[in-house]
Order: structure tokens, then sequence, then C-alpha cells
């Protein structure tokens, strides 16, 4: 049985990333980690959510031992990705906001990204700007609030409530004339249908960064299947017949499991199984 793939976020906001990757690559095993006892990053200081993603990561890794960890957060992947890969020996793939294929679809030159606080006034999203969107008018807005919303009442809410959350934030876009927005955390892609819907209506494409990160999955295994090939044979495909283990995700913290968990963890097919 092969090593599965692993996927740490503070809350739910990766999940969406995952289920785009198990599209992608059906015949692999996922883990997930929510780490609710620092939820949430997007608040915290660049030393805060290094410690809290590096200490996640440690045990993820000593308890599933994963042959690649996606870091499923915008904010987590632009602090403390380098971190990551500096301190342990496999594969990290990080989650940043998708400001070069929003550049590329816009017509006006005006693109907008919607992220945390820390990402919005990080250095890493100005690299981003400057190296894919030189040409464009840029307008980043930190949405105060929403990752909250997500994480903690959007599953009891009706739709009419959510898309009254999101129409605050598509209202601040749209009076600044962009035509293209980069949703740029993971949480809000659970708002997706209702970003989608206001969205098209005033002619604003969204974008996020999901295909981007399952292909940059496939393309590392894939890499190393061919080191594998050449060093002993088969690669992973061809070991053994389905992981008859459970996708899985996990919790941080030792207070009961909130309900909420458990309703998004038999949405996105996963077992919950305690805390990490």
């Amino acid at each position: 049985m092969a090593d599965p793939i692993a996927f740490l976020d503070s809350g739910i906001g990766g999940l969406p990333y995952l289920d785009s990757t198990r599209s992608l690559l059906p015949d692999e095993r996922y883990v997930y980690a929510v780490d609710r006892a620092n939820f949430p990053y997007g608040e915290k200081t660049a030393d805060q959510v290094t410690a809290a993603i590096s200490g996640l990561a440690e045990r993820m890794i000593s308890r599933e031992h994963p042959r690649l960890v996606v870091v499923a957060c915008n904010t987590a992947s632009v602090v403390a990705l380098s971190a990551l890969r500096q301190r342990f020996p496999l594969p990290f793939v990080g989650v940043v906001p998708a400001v070069k294929p929003a550049a590329a679809l816009s017509r006006r030159h005006r693109v907008g990204v919607l992220a945390t606080r820390r990402t919005v006034e990080g250095q890493y999203l100005r690299s981003l700007i400057r190296d894919h969107a030189s040409d464009c008018t840029v307008v980043s807005l930190p949405a105060a609030g929403l990752v909250e919303f997500v994480e903690d009442a959007m599953e009891s809410c009706t739709p009419e409530q959510r898309t009254a959350r999101v129409r605050k934030e598509v209202d601040r876009f749209r009076d600044a004339g962009i035509d293209a927005l980069v949703l740029g955390c993971t949480h809000f892609l659970h708002l997706e249908p209702e970003f989608r819907g206001l969205l098209e209506k005033e002619g604003i494409v969204l974008v996020d960064s999901r295909d981007g990160v399952a292909r940059q999955v496939q393309r590392l295994l894939d890499e190393a299947d061919g080191r594998k090939k050449d060093r002993s044979g088969p690669g992973r495909r061809a070991e053994s017949g389905p992981d008859p283990r459970p996708d899985t995700m996990y919790v941080t913290g030792d207070w009961p499991i909130e309900d909420r968990y458990r309703f998004f963890s038999l949405q996105f097919g996963l077992e919950l199984a305690g805390s990490i």
C-alpha cells in the first residue's frame, strides 16, 4: 500500500483542493488535517503561522508518512513554505493566489485579489503582482471575518444568507472596475457558487489555483515514480490494487470535535479519525 498525499490547513479551506486533486488522481489515498487549535492563520504573525504549520506537518508526517504534503492554505504557503521545505525531506506543494492566470484573463487589465490580511500585506503577493501582473492594476483587499464565516457558520446558513455575505465582498471589487477576481484564500472556495453567481452578472471572471495545484501534485508524483522505476522496477500505480484504508480527516486540539467537522468530513468523503 502506497503512502498517502497529505493536505494541511487551519480549517476546512483546503478541502476543495483535496477534492480537485482526488478527481485528477483517484487511485491515491488522501489525509487531511484541520489545525483548529491555531485557527485562523490569517490574523497571526508570520512566526506564529510558521510554528503552527510546522508543528502540524511534523505530527502528520509522524502519523501517516505521506509521500507529499500540500499546504492547502494561502497564508501558510506564502509565509512558511520555504521553511517547511528546508526542515522536512519530502515534497511540499503550496497554494498561492492565482495572479498570473487572472492577469492573462483580464481584458481591462484590472484584477482583484480577495485574501486574508496576512496575505494581502505580505511581500509574496507583491512579488507575484510584480512578476506576473505588472501591466495590470491589482486591487488587493482583505476579507475581514469571511474565513470565520465559512469555518463556523456557513453550513447552517440559508443560500440567501450566504449570498448576502458574499455580496459585501463582490460590491467592493465591482466598484473598483475589475474584470477578474482571484480567490486568494482556500476557505473562500466553499462559497464559489455564490461568488460565481454574483460575479457573472458583473462580467467578472472568478479565478483560483485548484487545477494548478492538482497538476503540480501529479507532476511531482510522476517524477518520483520515474526515479523509482529507474531504481527498482514498477512505480506506485503498479505496486498493488486500490488502498483499502479510507481517506481520513484529523483535527488538532484535545476538546470534543464539533459537528461541523463531521458534516464536512462526510461531504468530502473523509473518515473523521480524531485528534492529531
